[in-house]
């Protein structure tokens, strides 16, 4: 949930009516992850969506990794701004969702640049040897840093990574966080915001988006 969605409804469906319109397919997949999953919230959303998908075009990748795929919404916006002969890696290890994802990919138009695994993201990333254009990650909280450490080494100069919920529902304002999750995140910001070889700016976009780009 946004913090307008929470504090200012009215200024959310703003923003929305002024959008770029939402496909249909993503409109379907959206009513069906609130019918059909435990915590809807966690998908990306219209605005949210509609921000990946104009990063993603303004980036033109060839090559895109998403880690945390959830039902797909966010992989399907950013598929929006692939090249014709581009592909998307998305990892989950929710076995017991994943028809839903599967299902929607497949009915897309970029059903054959879509490369859904089922596999721990950690793992992958010090096994690819793959070069990425644009990385989005909304997954384990707690590994955010240890995404961020094994990723920094093997990206190219002007590729896009996002990591959301760093704004973690205002928690990363605690000086002594209760939770786990509140101090890696905030551990993640500090080690970006001082990381020379990279820029960034967070965004106030729902719950943070944290833009970094390779210099």
């Amino acid at each position: 949930m946004s913090f307008f969605e929470e504090h200012c409804p009215e200024v959310d469906r703003y923003l929305e009516d002024h959008a770029s319109a939402e496909p249909d397919i993503l409109k379907r997949l959206r009513k069906e992850t609130y019918q059909k999953t435990t915590q809807p919230h966690m998908i990306s959303g219209y605005l949210q969506g509609r921000f990946l998908s104009l990063i993603s075009k303004m980036v033109s990748p060839e090559n895109i990794l998403e880690i945390g795929t959830f039902t797909g919404y966010a992989t399907l916006c950013l598929a929006e701004g692939l090249r014709p002969d581009g592909k998307i890696t998305t990892l989950d290890i929710n076995e017991e969702l994943a028809y839903l994802p599967k299902k929607y990919f497949q009915e897309s138009a970029f059903s054959s640049q879509i490369d859904f695994k089922l596999k721990d993201a950690k793992e992958f990333l010090k096994e690819t040897k793959e070069n990425f254009d644009l990385i989005f990650i909304d997954a384990d909280k707690e590994s955010y840093v240890e995404y961020f450490n094994l990723l920094k080494n093997k990206v190219k100069s002007g590729t896009v990574i996002l990591f959301d919920n760093v704004l973690w529902y205002g928690k990363i304002l605690e000086d002594q966080p209760k939770q786990k999750s509140t101090q890696i995140i905030k551990d993640l910001n500090d080690l970006v915001s001082k990381d020379k070889d990279f820029e960034n700016v967070i965004l106030p976009l729902r719950d943070g988006l944290h833009l970094i780009r390779k210099k």
